[in-house]
């Protein structure tokens, strides 16, 4: 499944990185830590989180994730949408909360 798929099956608000779409998505990872992330996530994950500074790009490059996905209905900042458009890792964005969101992908997922 696409990154492109994820955002049209949940509607979700893509804010930058719009080249990165379809990157290959392998799993979910679900943390407002960064340092868990960095830790623990994998290579072609989503990242779902409340975070929107520049940082979570350095660490989705790192990681290289497949998306992050802000949830209820946050922005990412000018330079964060900057460097997502940069590393081509779409930043996207739901209204949902990240239980929801969560879930929803665990869905879309394992059908």
């Amino acid at each position: 499944m696409k990154v492109r798929d994820i955002v049209e099956a949940l509607n979700l608000k893509v804010l930058s990185g719009e080249s990165g779409l379809d990157k290959e998505v392998e799993g979910c990872y679900v943390s407002d830590l960064l340092s868990d992330v960095m830790g623990n996530a994998d290579m072609g994950c989503l990242w779902v989180t409340l975070q929107t500074h520049k940082n979570v790009m350095a660490i989705a490059s790192l990681k290289e994730l497949a998306a992050v996905i802000l949830v209820k209905g946050l922005d990412a900042s000018e330079d964060t949408k900057e460097q997502s458009n940069e590393e081509g890792i779409p930043f996207l964005s739901t209204d949902a909360e990240t239980f929801e969101t969560a879930g929803k992908i665990y869905q879309l997922l394992n059908a």
